[in-house]
C-alpha cells in the first residue's frame, strides 16, 4: 500500500525536476544569445564605422527607393596588351619582387614628396573594380601641418584607451613584436596623410540615394592598389585602422555622413634612423592550393 502511495509522489518530483531542467536551457540559450561570454568579450573590439553590416541587407533597405539606372552604357572594343610567356613570366617575377620589399614603416622622414606622384597612386587606386561601377571610394589626402596634428591628437587619444582597455590581452601581447603602441609620431612628420573614406551609399542624379553594393570589399581592393603604387614609386606607408576616430575625423576633414573611415596611411621617404621587425612570408605552398 505504501508503494502505491510514493508512486504518485515521485511521478510529481519528476515532472517538476523535468520542467525546472527545460526552464533552465532556456534562460542558458537566451543568455547565449543577448549577453556575451567570456570567450566572445575576448574577440577584438571593434568600432561600429568599422563594421560593415553586409551590403546586401543595404541593398534590400534601399529596394524601394527608385534609383537612376545606366542601362545604356556604350560598349567598346577592349584593348589588351598580350606578352610572350617568358615576357610575362620576367614582369610578373619582378613585380613580385618589388612587392616583396614592401614594408610597413612607422618612421617617415619629414621630406616633401612630389604631389603629382600621389594624384598619379590615386588615380591608380580609382581603377579599382567595383559593385555594379559605383566607385564607393574618397580619398582625403592632408597636408597641412595643423589639421595632420589634429588628426593624431584624436587618433594617439583613442589609441591608448583601446591598448589599455578595449583591445584585449591577447591583441595587445601579439603587437609587442612589431614594438607598437599609441604613440603615432608619423602622423606628424609624414608630409603627406591619405584618409580612405568607403561611401555606404551614394546619391543619383534626381538627388535620391543611390545603393553601392559590396562597399566595404571594393574600396578594400583600392587600398591594395594604392600600397602597390606607393611601392612601385618608391614611397613607405604603414595601414592603420583608426579604431573609434572615424565619426570625429569624419567632422574635422567635413565628410559627409554616408562615408566612413575606412584605412589611413601616411605616405613619404623612410627616415634615416627606420627599422622594420625581421619578419618571413608565408611560402607559396603554405598560402596557394591548386586544385
Amino acid at each position: 500500500m505504501t508503494m502505491f502511495l510514493l508512486t504518485p509522489v515521485l511521478a510529481a518530483v519528476v515532472c517538476i525536476l523535468i520542467v525546472w531542467l527545460f526552464k533552465n536551457a532556456g534562460r542558458s540559450i537566451e543568455r547565449r544569445k543577448g549577453e556575451p561570454t567570456g570567450r566572445a568579450e575576448a574577440r577584438p573590439w571593434m568600432h561600429e564605422d568599422f563594421k560593415d553590416s553586409t551590403d546586401l541587407c543595404q541593398v534590400e533597405e534601399d529596394a524601394d527607393e527608385s534609383q537612376e539606372s545606366e542601362e545604356n552604357v556604350e560598349h567598346i572594343a577592349f584593348s589588351h596588351t598580350r606578352y610572350p610567356e617568358k615576357e610575362m613570366v620576367k614582369r610578373s617575377q619582378e613585380f613580385y619582387e618589388l612587392l616583396n620589399k614592401r614594408r610597413s614603416i612607422r618612421f617617415i622622414s619629414n621630406e616633401q614628396i612630389p604631389m603629382e606622384v600621389i594624384d598619379n597612386v590615386i588615380r591608380a587606386a580609382g581603377t579599382a573594380p567595383s559593385g555594379a561601377h559605383t566607385e564607393p571610394w574618397t580619398f582625403v589626402v592632408v597636408k597641412d601641418p595643423d589639421t595632420k596634428h589634429k588628426i593624431r591628437e584624436i587618433i594617439e587619444g583613442e589609441e591608448e584607451i583601446n591598448y589599455l582597455k578595449r583591445m584585449g590581452h591577447r591583441w595587445v601581447t601579439d603587437l609587442k613584436k612589431l614594438r607598437t603602441n599609441w604613440i603615432k609620431e608619423y602622423l606628424d612628420t609624414a608630409p603627406v596623410l591619405i584618409l580612405i573614406f568607403k561611401q555606404v551609399h551614394g546619391f543619383a542624379a534626381n538627388g535620391q540615394r543611390k545603393v553601392h553594393y559590396y562597399s566595404e570589399i571594393s574600396v578594400s581592393i583600392a587600398c591594395g592598389i594604392l600600397l602597390a603604387a606607393l611601392q612601385n614609386a618608391g614611397l613607405v606607408t604603414v595601414t592603420t585602422t583608426p579604431l573609434n576616430c572615424g565619426p570625429r575625423l569624419r567632422v574635422l576633414l567635413g565628410r559627409p555622413t554616408n562615408e566612413k573611415l575606412l584605412m589611413l596611411l601616411p605616405v613619404g621617404y623612410p627616415s634615416q634612423e627606420a627599422t622594420v621587425p625581421d619578419l618571413k612570408r608565408k611560402r607559396l605552398d603554405q598560402i596557394m592550393v591548386t586544385v
